[in-house]
């Protein structure tokens, strides 16, 4: 069945990414507990559905407060026509100045997610925060992006800029399901590898922050009893880094 042969894949995936990115991950989550402890700030960025990690990481239940999303404007999917996303992404220069509009600083972190790694507004964004001494934390597909070219002038991908980087282990093309003799594959993985990914760093730096003796600011959700009390009072104690209440 079609149905199980995708369920396959996506687990299949998820096992890679637990095989093979331990020490990215764990090394992605000690840079960020590093930064939460010293006082800086962390942001999320990736255009169309790698925006899905971003969305992911921000205001969720038993997740961190402090993931700041910078938004793809015009690379989104409320964006119309749809088919103007994948335009967008692709616009030089687009990437250095949506990071520069963020209040990103020095010493902070920056999560950026690409699946092929080749648009020109991730490879910009990437560039422009090593320039100003931002740690970038990258995920993409290495099978994807080494199996295409480029589409940005320096000839480099998001995988040649980021400080650390994490294999999402989606297959080339992304979609992972042959259905009989259909030419296109279908059922990406992703977004379910990519979601994982930033959910099991999460865990891992509230570990770290424990171990530091610092109470890890991580929403409750709203729907259980005490969880408004509880979220206010963290939002509040840690205003000076959460940007996206602005």
């Amino acid at each position: 069945m079609a149905y199980e042969a995708y369920l396959q894949a996506a687990t299949e995936a998820l096992a890679r990414v637990n095989e093979t990115q331990g020490p990215n991950i764990t090394a992605a989550a000690r840079t960020v507990a590093n930064a939460i402890a010293s006082q800086q700030s962390i942001y999320s960025f990736g255009a169309t559905h790698s925006f899905i990690t971003t969305e992911e990481l921000v205001y969720r239940t038993g997740g961190l407060m402090l993931i700041n999303p910078i938004y793809p404007h015009g690379m989104n999917l409320s964006v119309r026509p749809m088919t103007a996303t994948s335009r967008m992404e692709r616009v030089l220069g687009l990437g250095t100045e949506l990071l520069a509009a963020s209040p990103a600083k020095e010493g902070d972190v920056l999560f950026l997610t690409s699946t092929s790694g080749r648009n020109a507004v991730t490879i910009d964004m990437a560039i422009e925060a090593r320039g100003r001494s931002i740690t970038t934390i990258g995920i993409t597909s290495l099978s994807y992006s080494d199996g295409v070219s480029s589409r940005h002038p320096s000839g480099k991908k998001l995988s040649d800029l980021c400080d650390i980087l994490i294999d999402n282990c989606a297959p080339f093309g992304d979609a992972a399901v042959q259905v009989g003799d259909f030419l296109q594959k279908v059922g990406p993985v992703s977004s379910i590898t990519g979601c994982a990914i930033v959910n099991s760093i999460v865990a891992e730096v509230v570990q770290n922050l424990l171990a530091k003796g610092i109470e890890p600011p991580v929403f409750v959700s709203a729907n259980l009893d005490g969880g408004d009390e509880w979220n206010a009072r963290l939002l509040r104690e840690n205003r000076d880094r959460i940007h996206y209440m602005d």
